[in-house]
């Protein structure tokens, strides 16, 4: 896995072994980020389920002002700031929060944060056919806190499996979906009033 565009393009990212990771694949990232476009540019960036922060270096890569990681597996949050380091990308502009996503929402909206773009592919979800979901995706969309955290021309971008189901409660707008093998990607903003 690498960092695809950007002042960092080309170089690898470290990724733990195993199952307990499972990074955004790299023709996934190039199809959001080529959707993303300039909108990455200066734009303050909040990273929750991080992993190894592979979307977030990316958007610092690709000139985000600045990148907030939450990460709440200490483990997986040391592989961030080793990819942070080899990235070469400026620390200054980077913050690392061990702690679980929602917990970090709710101290984010307590201190009256706002992102440009939100960005998330936690965990998959279970399929759910016949029943509402109950991954970390729905989760997240269902959280009111989120809508909180995003400027009102922000957007949030939602990865989970094409097996995952979801609902799209009426504080958030579908502007676009891209679909990759097993993955959805999903581009919401504000509902505007």
């Amino acid at each position: 896995m690498r960092i695809i565009g950007g002042t960092a393009a080309g170089l690898l990212l470290k990724v733990p072994k195993g199952f307990e990771v499972r990074p955004t694949p790299d023709l996934v990232k190039q199809a959001l980020f080529n959707s993303l476009g300039e909108r990455v540019i200066g734009a303050r960036v909040l990273e929750l389920f991080a992993g190894t922060g592979a979307l977030g270096l990316e958007c610092l890569s690709r000139g985000a002002a600045h990148l907030t990681c939450v990460e709440k597996a200490s483990r997986h949050a040391r592989w961030i700031e080793e990819n942070l380091r080899s990235t070469r990308l400026d620390g200054e502009r980077f913050e690392l929060r061990v702690q679980d996503a929602f917990a970090a929402m709710t101290q984010l909206a307590g201190a009256a944060r706002q992102f440009d773009l939100i960005v998330a592919d936690p965990p998959y979800g279970e399929k759910n056919v016949g029943h509402r979901s109950t991954s970390f995706a729905q989760q997240l969309l269902d959280d009111a806190r989120l809508p909180r955290l995003l400027v009102p021309e922000g957007l949030f971008i939602l990865g989970h499996a094409r097996r995952d189901t979801l609902s799209i409660p009426g504080e958030w707008q579908e502007t676009k979906m891209l679909k990759h093998g097993d993955s959805i990607i999903r581009f919401l903003s504000r509902r505007r009033e």
